[in-house]
This record gives structure tokens, sequence and C-alpha cells, in this order.
């Protein structure tokens, strides 16, 4: 009996240790917890030092990517904008090196794309524009199911539709397809991106008024 107890106090302890959270598991969580407690610069800083470490993971420095790019979107001083999307670019190219091909990656690159033109729509729209959507393109054909692709992609050419005055129903339609993506989306591990169902939501609201 004593010797049965002391293995499965040994398996318990085992199961324990194999489920003690590694150095990068816990960076990963301590960085998005400072993140969505709005601390951005404080969680793109450990995501920087996780990137350093680990060179063979695309997804630190596309978080650093993701929330330099995020920033410029919600910032009011344009001024901070250069830096924020050099940053952005930086982190993405060197994600981009580890992972190429990866929609993900081109979401976030056509996010950057789409910041530099809100900065100055005259001078950088017709610059920036098509090379969102060739991104998107991209992405559509490697991930067509991904709902972060679908959505995005067609948020965007809902911009271009406002400004040029055509019909939006078909972004809209497409909005409303990726809700139903992210439904079925189940992301490879906790830290793989898994964003973007509420603003599908909330798009589809307004979606055509």
């Amino acid at each position: 009996m004593t010797r049965i107890i002391t293995s499965l106090v040994l398996f318990i302890c085992g199961l324990a240790f194999a489920q003690a959270p590694t150095p990068y598991e816990q960076g990963m969580g301590k960085a998005m917890g400072l993140w969505k407690e709005g601390k951005a610069t404080e969680a793109t800083a450990i995501f920087e030092r996780i990137a350093s470490v680990e060179k063979t993971n695309w997804l630190p420095n596309y978080y650093v990517a993701f929330i330099n790019t995020i920033e410029v979107f919600k910032s009011q001083d344009k001024s901070k904008a250069p830096a924020l999307l050099d940053k952005a670019q930086q982190a993405l190219d060197d994600a981009t090196a580890v992972s190429p091909n990866n929609p993900e990656l081109m979401v976030v690159q056509a996010m950057i794309y789409t910041a530099w033109i809100i900065q100055d729509p005259m001078t950088n729209g017709m610059k920036y524009s098509s090379k969102a959507m060739e991104q998107y393109y991209k992405a559509q054909a490697i991930a067509p199911e991904n709902p972060r692709v679908v959505f995005s992609k067609a948020e965007f050419e809902i911009g271009g539709a406002k400004y040029w005055g055509t019909d939006t129903k078909p972004m809209c339609a497409e909005i409303e397809r990726s809700i139903g993506l992210f439904a079925k989306f189940k992301p490879e591990t906790a830290f793989h991106p898994n964003w973007g169902l509420d603003r599908a939501k909330e798009a589809l609201v307004t979606c055509g008024k």
C-alpha cells in the first residue's frame, strides 16, 4: 500500500512539474496581461525581450508589430506615428523572416499600410492602398477560412468603397461570414492570434449605414 501511495504521489508531482509554465509561457502571459491593462509600452518591451531569445518563434515579434500598429490607430497625436510604425515594420520583418507566407503576418502588414494611409490620405492613399490589398489577396489565397483575413480585408475594402461611393453590401456579407468563421476558429496555442470577433460584430451592426 505504501508503495502504491508513493507511486501515486510521484505521479501527481510529475504532472505538476509537467504542467508548470515555461519561462516563455510566463513571459508571454505577463506581456499579454500588461497589454490588456492598457500598458502597451511595458508589454512591447517584454515581447521584445522574448523575441531576442526565441529567435525561431514569430509570435513575440508579431505582437510587437501588432501592438505598435494598434497604438497608431488609437492615438490622436500623429507625431508619434512614424516611430511606432517604423518599430512595427521592423518587428514584422523579423517575424516574416522566421515565418514566411504567414497570413497572420500579412494581415498586420496590411494594417501597417492602412495606418500610413490614415496619417496622410492624400499623400499615402495611392502609395499604400494597392500594397495593403496585395497582402490581403496573398493571405486569402493561403488561408481563405481565416476569420481575421476575411474580416480585415472586408473592413479595408469598405473604407475604399465609402471613399468612391460604391456599394458596401458585398463587404458587409463578408464581415457576416467572418463571424461564422470566428466561431469555428481554434488557435494553435493560447498565444496565437485569436482577436477580431468583437470588432467584426461591431462592424456588422453599422455596416451599410
